[in-house]
């Protein structure tokens, strides 16, 4: 296509035949190379070339569509576009599982259960799209939202409402120049709820729990996972689409059990904080920024935190759900002494620990492996520096305290040895020396490796770190969830689970003077020199 294609004087010589023509090799064009042409064109071409832009603009995006249909009116922002691009890939054919979580109040169930499935019908007469929520008459009500859009939008969109079947929670569509009826429709459920009859090409979940109430209710989680595994997964037609868009409210909610689950590979997941807390974030956000600013700003995220407190703040909103405490360790103990790494910057350390609880004997290839790295200044105060635990088996996890006592210059090892005798500072000393020899130690001196036996132990340990915590002597650098909701819900009787043991092995290291390795007797080698 050629400007001068479009800017001709004899307009009316245009046959029905051209202009068609004309048009669809525009619909090819890029953003800038339409405008360009349009600026170009005839008035009565413009006009056309205005029909087209609308007509691209209703089949880009629901976002698009949207816009267009509310004159502007309905709000748009990134993380909906993110929603949008989601719906996209499923509209091309592609089969995907996406698990998103997002803060409520941030538009995700008006775009993800109304404006999508809307666009998806309008793309895709022929499909049968499923909407689930927590509720029945929740769920109807974005059917019945779809079915008034369809009633008042459906001749610019181009689908019709079938004349025998428009109930709010389940209508099919119709050809609109014939009225035929079509295999495309819509049905809704709440969670718990039947759904019977055809499958689905694309299930939506969205805000699968009612509250706080429902989803502490261990009989009401797994009366969630029953209908999850027995009743949805089972009408997803094959190469289907499942979307779960909620807001975390436990770690065993549907959003956790997915995460935990098998196929947990096959979910891509999008994780929406209210603030941004990661180098991963989906949307590329600097740590601390807002999702949605321009509604939710700093100010007033952190009134919002005030209001409903750090429990529900870091569920709902950050979607990192804690657990209820009930144990040794006090939420305020932590979250009343926390420190920023902005502001850790200005501490000297006088030492500084890498702990290991292993999981000990020979199958231990997929047990968490708890291992945490702390300091310690002039002043007595113990920061809790990193939990970097996981899976590992006994051929990874000594090369990775090794790592990082080199990243955080440890100048000590301590390990839990309790399982096949000096097993663990064997495993140790190998992975150094087979890092000495990459070059991967940086120069460093082996840190020294002190052994703690401490299985019968574990609440004699633990109580006097927590004591240190309730005086405000301890301070996380930062946020460490899964550690935290360890220590928070353990109950001495309990075993102990792996990243807490770690921080206490490390924190007890730095906090008794008497220790051999604390420094009341300096190393002979001098690894201490430089530290206050």
């Amino acid at each position: 296509m050629t400007t001068a294609t479009l800017t001709r004087d004899d307009e009316d010589a245009v046959d029905d035949g051209e202009l068609e023509q004309i048009l669809t090799q525009y619909r090819r064009l890029t953003k800038v190379q339409r405008h360009r042409v349009a600026r170009a064109a005839s008035p009565d071409l413009r006009a056309a070339l205005a029909d087209v832009e609308r007509d691209m603009a209703l089949k880009r995006s629901p976002g698009s569509m949207a816009a267009v249909l509310t004159d502007r009116r309905e709000m748009q922002a990134k993380h909906l576009d993110l929603i949008d691009q989601v719906f996209r890939d499923i509209a091309r054919g592609h089969s995907r599982k996406v698990l998103i979580t997002m803060p409520p109040r941030h538009g995700k169930s008006r775009r993800a259960a109304r404006w999508a499935p809307l666009w998806f019908l309008a793309r895709h007469p022929e499909r049968r799209v499923m909407i689930a929520s927590y509720s029945a008459d929740l769920a109807d009500d974005h059917g019945r939202w779809i079915r008034d859009a369809i009633h008042a939008y459906g001749e610019q969109l181009g689908i019709a409402l079938h004349a025998g079947s428009k109930a709010a929670n389940r209508f099919d569509l119709a050809d609109p120049a014939t009225g035929d009826r079509l295999e495309g429709g819509l049905v809704t459920a709440g969670v718990g709820g039947g759904l019977t009859g055809k499958g689905a090409h694309l299930a939506i979940v969205d805000d699968p729990i009612k509250d706080d109430a429902e989803a502490q209710s261990p009989t009401m989680r797994k009366r969630l996972w029953d209908w999850w595994t027995s009743v949805l997964n089972t009408r997803i037609e094959p190469g289907g689409s499942i979307i779960v868009i909620q807001t975390r409210w436990h770690e065993q909610d549907l959003a956790g059990r997915i995460l935990e689950g098998e196929d947990a590979d096959d979910w891509t997941v999008l994780d929406l904080p209210a603030l941004a807390d990661s180098q991963d974030d989906p949307l590329g956000r600097p740590i601390g920024q807002p999702l949605w600013p321009i509604r939710y700003g700093k100010k007033a995220l952190e009134k919002i935190r005030r209001a409903v407190g750090e429990r529900v703040w870091w569920s709902l909103y950050m979607q990192k759900p804690r657990p209820l405490e009930g144990g040794v360790w006090k939420w305020p103990w932590i979250t009343e002494h926390r420190i920023s790494p902005v502001a850790f910057r200005g501490v000297d350390l006088t030492r500084v620990v890498v702990a290991v609880d292993h999981a000990g004997g020979a199958d231990d290839a997929n047990d968490e492996v708890g291992l945490c790295g702390a300091g310690r200044d002039g002043t007595g105060e113990l920061y809790v520096l990193t939990d970097r635990s996981g899976r590992m088996g006994a051929d990874t996890w000594g090369h990775e305290v090794c790592r990082l006592a080199t990243e955080l210059k440890a100048d000590a090892i301590v390990v839990e040895n309790n399982f096949g005798g000096d097993m663990a500072k064997q495993i140790v000393t190998q992975a150094w020396n087979e890092l000495e020899r990459e070059a991967e130690t940086k120069g460093m001196l082996m840190p020294a490796v002190i052994e703690v036996y401490a299985k019968q132990g574990k609440r004699l340990r633990a109580e006097p770190i927590a004591q240190l915590y309730s005086r405000g002597l301890v301070h996380h650098v930062g946020e460490f969830v899964e550690l935290e909701g360890q220590m928070v819900t353990w109950i001495p009787g309990m075993d102990s689970p792996d990243r807490m043991d770690a921080a206490v092995h490390a924190l007890t290291e730095l906090a008794n003077p008497a220790s051999a390795a604390t420094g009341s007797t300096p190393y002979a080698d001098h690894r201490l020199s430089g530290r206050r």
